[in-house]
């Protein structure tokens, strides 16, 4: 089977698409910017890229999200259950993390099926 990556660097690919899915690197908002804004950011790349490879958010299977400060959980499930609106909702996770730079606050990883 082939391995089509999108967006692909030196580090990663911002998404590999194989056998039928497709799989997201963490996502992560602008440095600096507060929760609200940091997690809106990560949805609409998510979205740009999930369309980008032939799907869409109504197809998520799983997903990981990493908060810098777990006080930022009720802020960021109401932006994520006004994204997910009435799609069929994914497995997840959610937990604390020391993410790479500190002022990133949350980061966002996506596996989704596709079409």
């Amino acid at each position: 089977m082939d391995i089509q990556r999108l967006k692909p660097g030196r580090r990663m690919s911002q998404a590999v698409i194989h056998n039928g899915t497709v799989y997201l690197a963490g996502q992560i908002g602008a440095p600096g910017e507060d929760i609200a804004a940091q997690v809106r950011a990560i949805l609409a790349t998510i979205d740009d890229l999930l369309a980008q490879a032939g799907t869409d958010r109504s197809r998520l299977l799983q997903a990981t999200i990493w908060l810098a400060n777990i006080t930022d959980y009720d802020v960021m499930n109401r932006i994520w259950e006004d994204w997910i609106g009435d799609s069929p909702a994914p497995a997840r996770a959610t937990a604390q993390a020391q993410l790479a730079r500190a002022d990133w606050k949350v980061e966002i990883i996506v596996t989704a099926a596709l079409r």
